[in-house]
């Protein structure tokens, strides 16, 4: 096991958890939006499944990486919306909205994806966003290898931080959107659209949700197969919880998450004694231990969940 404390393994280890973190990061900045809002979608999980699908669809027919990143934010901005209109417009329970949302990507993109390439397992290969060192940063000794070798898209979800962070606490769009989330009544009454920044809101998130998962085909494998966001929806929903609703402590958890799956990879090629499926519950173990251990601390939206009807009929 000497391996493990070595310098290289190291530097491999965190530049992996950093590249791994990326869609869990990209995923849960559009949550803590769109919850922000007061509204819960945690059908992120099949936004990120159909936005890898589509990101896949659009690279290959186009030859381009960019032309795949932008209908993977198209798809889920229609996901967003969708979602917006069930839950805001109609009413609906948002829990059941979002698994409907799950259900529905995890059987359409299994068709769409055996329509375009058959039974072979994976798609062709795509054009894809390739490492981009960042000169002189990328010299610097142990850090330069981790976080300045990586991906446009992978830089992209990090460079959203402090943006989503300024966003929501220092603009007055921002103070509207918590607003909203927290008080949706005192909001309207103080002449803020409450309708209108929900749709915004899950409609950003949805965008960003799918961005998350061209990050996972343009980025990571360059192909797709079959359920390939692998419950990345639900770590990221649980790394919205873990940060606190914020975008710096969402980094933080989707590093945590990013490098413990970096992680149980190594060790598969490492152990000789576990089998590899119980490594590979590691990320998910550590999700279910981090929200344990936020049993009672974490403070949501406090109208999270709740639908918002004009005229007393609503919350």
């Amino acid at each position: 096991m000497e391996i493990i404390f070595t310098s290289d393994f190291l530097i491999n280890l965190f530049s992996a958890g950093v590249r791994l973190a990326a869609p869990l990061l990209m995923a849960a900045l559009g949550e803590i939006i769109a919850e922000r809002s007061g509204l819960l979608n945690i059908g992120i999980e099949g936004i990120i499944l159909l936005g890898a699908l589509f990101a896949v669809f659009g690279a290959d027919f186009s030859g381009n990486a960019w032309v795949g990143a932008l209908s993977a934010v198209i798809t889920g901005a229609i996901l967003g919306l969708i979602f917006a209109f069930i839950t805001v417009t109609l009413g609906g329970d948002q829990v059941v909205t979002g698994t409907a949302i799950n259900i529905l990507a995890l059987g359409l993109s299994t068709y769409l994806f055996r329509l375009a390439y058959g039974l072979e397992g994976s798609s062709h290969e795509v054009e894809f966003f390739r490492p981009l060192a960042i000169p002189v940063l990328a010299e610097i000794p142990f850090i330069g290898p981790i976080f300045f070798r990586q991906s446009l898209l992978v830089y992209l979800a990090f460079i959203l931080v402090p943006i989503t962070a300024y966003f929501l606490f220092r603009t007055m769009w921002g103070l509207s959107l918590r607003a909203v989330g927290d008080h949706p009544r005192a909001a309207d009454t103080m002449g803020i659209n409450v309708t209108r920044t929900r749709y915004l809101a899950v409609t950003a998130g949805g965008m960003l949700a799918g961005l998350a998962g061209s990050i996972l085909t343009l980025s990571h494998l360059n192909i797709f197969v079959e359920n390939i966001s692998a419950g990345r929806g639900f770590i990221a929903l649980a790394a919205v919880v873990f940060g606190q609703w914020s975008p710096v402590g969402a980094m933080f958890s989707a590093l945590l998450f990013g490098v413990a799956d970096a992680f149980q990879l190594r060790l598969q090629t490492i152990s000789k004694i576990l089998p590899y499926q119980l490594l590979a519950t590691i990320p998910y173990i550590l999700t279910v231990l981090a929200l344990v251990g936020v049993v009672g601390r974490a403070y949501p939206p406090k109208s999270l969940g709740t639908p918002y009807l004009r005229e007393g009929r609503g919350s």
